[in-house]
């Protein structure tokens, strides 16, 4: 329950920032949001002995608010309050690196500024945008110089000869880390640092000497990660926050016991935890470096402990992997659907249903043990290395150097044994399937390859029971989280329906859209099924929407390339001067163009794909008009979006009405909202598509846009 001195906070520092911005206006959804996160934090259980409590979701709340409503403003005053009051860490996260940045930089600063909040907070990213003082070090150190002029043929990290060029940023990247110019985050030197050459320096986990590092006290990672203990707020992402929780939670950000999170951008996390469960290797790429792990394991013996274990064990392991993969390979190079054809260019063979065929299931099953059982022993020679480099400071550059190179072999052992435990799960009875596929591709000498891949179709019981029912508490927010007008689809998607006690919240919007913008639907001819007669009517009915006198901002969004290329190339003058299609320039280039058309009275027109329909902010007149080419389905063409189809209608549904239109549908509201960004925008949308108008779903997906006028 929410106490009288947390209302009376959070209350404080909202009138705070009222008296100190004169132009700050109180929203009403502003404040039902402050309230919601509150209550939720306030109901979060306490543990009692050791036993987590038994969660159902009465510390989660999902609450869409639309643009404009002032969502980061309220979850960072509400969620400071709750955190600090109730001893937990607050972690927040958005979908991208950009958007953290963002977080740190301009709102967190701006709300500690002006509520008289007193709180501290830091940026937590992966460790791969730190750097690795130790590499760098030996790699600039001048006795280094010659090796990296003419690189030991066995080093497998290097596989390219180092140019003048990339020798000299070393030197300049280690003179402004010792000199304390650069604190060794990726983000922050000032200069582009190619992934070829960030590689050779970053901060790798699977090398890594952890305590035994001569330079662990100066390690930006550690450094970062320390940090975190210290701050009352965590700024992270999807990726990272997911990361964290596949491991457990508590590994690299805050335990969830003791964390209050604010998930913002909460449609993206779905798909992201899918993808972070996901797993692919190449067969014969993979044969190449279990040929060469022989070499490094065999120099440990004489500077590890328990050698004469540890090493047979992992060159035994190594051993029947190849042979497994050997009789993998023997068992692929006839199958038809794999062999490469003029029509497909890398076939692609899909586990019916997920399920393994009797052809497969004994090297599968042998895969899957001996890849588990390679990566427990590379790591335990990888974990004696570490103790011997504490014991052995004379050989110390030796060992450093073989934990440079096992780390590269336990980086690959990770995915190749996360590949066969996928390709042997079966799920639970009634459980979605995992996906499961095999696809040819040719490798870097031209030799046919094949790469197995498995990926979960749902993340739903992976977050449920490693973040929803491990967290203290959880906010999941974004403008559009519902689909069709309910949030069922996303509480699917994210295993929230499972807790039964989560709260659901849609906020009002702010603007009035009667009176701010219409809705047009012209009568469409052709259906955009028939895409070179929907091409034609477009690129002749868009002279029509749109003056190319009037200096105004149009934004046009397509689901095709084609068809985006197709159209322009069939406009003449002199609408075809106004647009900016995407892709033609750099994003940031492309939109510096648009507003300069626009301040020097010309009219601009961006034509844009799905990337442009989401996040893209044109306020006032620089988009007064948004006009859609046609409906945003996506049809599964994809393994994991063709494997869940087959698994719904396998149970007697309809992949298409429980799955595409739902999420057509936040496409579609994510697309119109580009048009009104403030209380003063105006402007029309526009939609080319008379399935909205002729299909029985088209309704539905009306009745959930914004109610603008209708013309």
């Amino acid at each position: 329950m929410l106490t009288d001195a947390e209302k009376d906070a959070i209350r404080h520092h909202y009138q705070a920032i009222g008296k100190s911005l004169p132009g700050f206006r109180p929203r009403s959804a502003q404040r039902q949001m402050l309230a919601c996160v509150a209550q939720a934090f306030a109901r979060s259980k306490v543990r009692e002995g050791d036993a987590l409590p038994e969660r159902e979701g009465e510390s989660i709340v999902v609450v869409e608010g639309p643009t404009g409503v002032g969502k980061s403003l309220a979850y960072l005053l509400a969620g400071c309050v709750m955190a600090k009051s109730r001893g937990k860490k607050l972690v927040i996260s958005s979908a991208t690196i950009a958007l953290q940045e963002q977080l740190v930089n301009r709102d967190l600063p701006f709300v500690l500024q002006h509520s008289e909040l007193d709180a501290s907070f830091a940026l937590a990213k992966g460790r791969g945008r730190y750097l690795c003082p130790y590499r760098l070090y030996q790699h600039t150190a001048e006795s280094a110089q010659a090796e990296l002029l003419a690189p030991d043929p066995s080093m497998l990290l290097w596989n390219h000869k180092p140019e003048k060029r990339e020798l000299e940023q070393l030197k300049r990247m280690a003179d402004a880390f010792y000199y304390r110019r650069w604190d060794g985050d990726r983000d922050a030197f000032d200069e582009s640092v190619e992934d070829r050459l960030w590689s050779r320096v970053t901060n790798d986990r699977h090398g890594c000497l952890k305590s035994a590092c001569p330079n662990r006290s100066e390690c930006p990672f550690y450094l970062a990660r320390d940090q975190l203990d210290t701050v009352d707020i965590v700024v992270s992402n999807h990726d990272l926050l997911l990361a964290d929780a596949a491991m457990g939670g508590g590994v690299i950000l805050p335990p969830p016991i003791d964390t209050f999170y604010c998930i913002d951008e909460a449609h993206q996390l779905a798909k992201k935890a899918i993808n972070q469960f996901a797993a692919d290797h190449n067969v014969q790429q993979t044969l190449w470096w279990l040929d060469k792990l022989d070499a490094t394991v065999g120099r440990c013996e004489g500077l590890i402990g328990r050698a004469e274990l540890l090493v047979p064990q992992a060159l035994d392991a190594a051993t029947g992997c190849a042979q497994a993969l050997g009789e993998l390979a023997q068992i692929l190079t006839p199958i038809e659907r794999l062999l490469p054809s003029s029509q497909e260019a890398e076939p692609t063979w899909l586990l019916d249903n997920g399920e393994l065929p009797e052809a497969l299931a004994g090297v599968a099953a042998n895969l899957n043990v001996s890849a588990a059982t390679l990566l427990k022993q590379l790591n335990a020679v990888q974990d004696a290395l570490t103790e011997a480099r504490r014991d052995k400071s004379d050989q110390g550059t030796l060992i450093d150097q073989l934990a440079s190179e096992l780390g590269f072999f336990i980086a690959r052992a990770e995915p190749f044994a996360a590949v066969w435990a996928l390709m042997c799960s079966v799920p639970p009875e009634g459980a979605p399937p995992i996906a499961k596929w095999i696809t040819t591709r040719n490798n870097s000498n031209n030799r046919r390859d094949w790469q197995v891949s498995a990926s979960p179709v749902s993340a739903a019981a992976d977050l449920a029971n490693s973040l929803w029912r491990q967290a203290a508490g959880a906010l999941l927010t974004s403008a559009t989280l519902r689909s069709l007008g309910s949030f069922d689809l996303l509480l699917a998607q994210t295993g929230l329906k499972w807790l039964g006690q989560t709260e659901c919240v849609a906020l009002e919007s702010p603007f009035d859209f009667q009176q701010q913008g219409e809705l047009y639907l012209p009568a469409m001819l052709a259906s955009p099924k028939d895409a070179p007669a929907h091409t034609a009517e477009i690129a002749k009915l868009l002279p029509t929407l749109i003056d190319p006198q009037a200096p105004l901002g149009t934004l046009v969004l397509f689901t095709s390339r084609r068809q985006m290329q197709d159209v322009f190339d069939n406009l003449g003058e002199p609408l075809s001067a106004c647009i900016l299609v995407q892709g033609s320039l750099p994003k940031s280039v492309l939109l510096a163009r648009h507003a300069e058309r626009l301040a020097q009275q010309q009219a601009s027109v961006i034509f844009g794909l799905d990337s442009f329909a989401e996040g893209l902010d044109l306020p006032g007149e620089a988009c007064v008009q948004v006009i859609l080419a046609k409906l945003p389905f996506a049809m599964p063409d994809d393994p994991v979006g063709l494997t869940l189809s087959q698994w719904i209608e396998s149970r007697g549904g309809n992949p298409f009405i429980e799955i595409t239109v739902p999420e057509a549908s936040i496409k579609l509201i994510q697309a119109v909202g580009r048009l009104i960004r403030t209380e003063s925008d105006y402007g029309r949308v526009t939609i080319l598509d008379n399935r909205l108008l002729r299909q029985a779903y088209g309704k539905k997906l009306l009745a959930a846009l914004p109610p603008f006028r209708r013309l």
